[in-house]
C-alpha cells in the first residue's frame, strides 16, 4: 500500500512539473520551488559545537536529524583527533563529519567527494560553517591507482551514496543497480599526495560503500606514516574485509574496536561497521 501511495504522489508530482513548465508563471513558481529547497537549512549541534547544513530533501534532513545519533562511533573517533590535525575524509557525502572535525577539532581537511551531485552540497555547507580556509574539496574519486573510469551511482539525490569508482559492484561486493554514470579520473591516495601536493594525512576517515580496500592498496606509503584510520567494512564482503585487514596490519596499524550504532544491527547495514585502527 505504501508503495503505491508513492508512486502515486510521485505520478502527480511529475504531473504537476510538467505542467508548470509550460507556463511562464509556472516555470517561475517552479525555480522558485528548486531554488528555496536550496536555500533551506538547519542547524545540528554536538558537544558545544553548532553546525548549519543545507537540507534541500528528506534524505539530508534526515542527515541533520541524526547527526549525533547514526554514527556516535565517528563523532567520539574525531573528537579524540588532536586539534590542527591534517584529516583526509575520503567519501565526504556531503561534508557533516568535514565540517565538524574542522570546526571543533580546529583540523584541516580534505574532503574527497566525486559525486557531482553532492558536491554542491558539500561545498554550500563548508561556506555555511565559515570553514573555506579548513576544508578543501577535492572532486575526484580514490582508487589502487592512477586511471580513467566511470562513477557508477545508484541514485542522483542530493546527499545519496553508494557509488562506486571503476567497480560495478557495490557495498556489499554483489552487482549494483545503476541509475547513473559518469567518466572521470580515478587516483591513489600516493597520487594525491604526490601529484596534488595534499598534506599528507595524520588520520584518515573513509566510507565509500565498497572499494575501502582497492584504495588501501594503492595508499601503503601513506598508511606506513598515520597515527589512525576510521574506515567502514562490510564483514560479508569477504574480498574487502580481508584484504583490508591485511593492508592495515601492513602498515602497522592495530585493529582497537569496531562498531555501529544499535539502529543498524538489523537490516541492510547490519554486517557493516565503523573500524578504528591505531598505531
Amino acid at each position: 500500500m505504501k508503495k503505491l501511495i508513492k508512486a502515486g504522489i510521485k505520478q502527480l508530482i511529475d504531473w504537476s512539473v510538467a505542467l508548470m513548465g509550460k507556463t511562464l508563471p509556472g516555470r517561475y513558481i517552479y525555480a522558485r520551488i528548486v531554488g528555496d529547497a536550496m536555500n533551506r537549512t538547519r542547524t545540528a549541534s554536538h558537544q558545544g559545537t553548532s553546525l548549519s547544513f543545507a537540507v534541500p530533501n528528506a534524505l539530508n534532513q534526515y542527515r541533520v536529524d541524526t547527526f549525533s545519533t547514526k554514527e556516535p562511533e565517528t563523532l567520539e573517533w574525531i573528537d579524540g583527533i588532536p586539534e590542527g590535525s591534517v584529516v583526509w575524509d575520503i567519501g565526504a557525502n556531503v561534508g557533516l563529519y568535514a565540517c565538524y572535525a574542522a570546526k571543533h577539532r580546529n583540523c584541516r581537511v580534505f574532503a574527497f567527494e566525486p559525486s557531482v551531485f553532492n558536491l554542491e552540497l558539500l561545498a554550500r555547507n563548508v561556506f555555511l560553517n565559515g570553514l573555506t580556509e579548513r576544508v578543501t574539496l577535492v572532486p575526484l574519486p580514490l582508487s589502487d591507482g592512477l586511471a580513467v573510469s566511470t562513477l557508477n551511482m545508484t541514485t542522483t539525490e542530493w546527499g545519496g551514496a553508494l557509488s562506486s569508482f571503476g567497480q560495478e559492484y557495490g557495498h556489499d561486493g554483489k552487482l549494483m543497480r545503476q541509475v547513473f554514470k559518469f567518466p572521470t579520473i580515478g587516483l591513489s591516495m600516493v597520487d594525491a599526495a604526490e601529484l596534488l601536493r595534499i598534506p599528507q594525512p595524520d588520520f584518515i576517515k573513509m566510507d565509500v560503500d565498497g572499494i575501502e580496500h582497492l584504495i588501501l592498496k594503492g595508499g601503503m606509503p601513506l598508511l606506513k606514516t598515520i597515527k589512525g584510520i576510521l574506515i567502514e567494512i562490510n564483514d560479508s564482503f569477504k574480498a574487502q574485509a580481508n584484504d583490508s585487514s591485511m593492508y592495515l596490519q601492513q602498515a602497522g596499524l592495530s585493529l582497537r574496536e569496531k562498531r555501529h550504532a544499535e539502529v543498524f544491527d538489523t537490516g541492510m547495514a547490519q554486517y557493516t561497521f565503523n573500524q578504528i585502527w591505531v598505531r
